[in-house]
């Protein structure tokens, strides 16, 4: 098991971020979370087995369509939360 925090900035509200993370989670088998924060980033906290977790931040480095990403700050934690799926908060 893998678990990470992932910090996006740039442009990445109000373009289908959260719904392509989502989409993506669900499509790697990965669990956890994301979250618009109020100063304009996508946090997303997200664990699953290390290939696809990793196969996962590379996507979340490209973004959607109409996003831009500018930063992708990924932090390896320790798994102390064990999801049985993916939401948006």
């Amino acid at each position: 098991m893998k678990s990470v925090h992932i910090l996006i900035s740039g442009r990445v509200h109000g373009v289908g971020f959260r719904y392509f993370v989502l989409h993506k989670a669900n499509e790697l088998n990965i669990f956890g979370w994301v979250k618009n924060t109020p100063d304009g980033k996508v946090e997303i906290e997200a664990e699953g087995n290390p290939q696809n977790v990793e196969i996962f931040q590379e996507w979340m480095k490209i973004g959607p369509t109409r996003a831009i990403v500018q930063n992708c700050s990924i932090s390896e934690i320790t798994p102390h939360r064990y999801f049985d799926h993916f939401t948006t908060r």
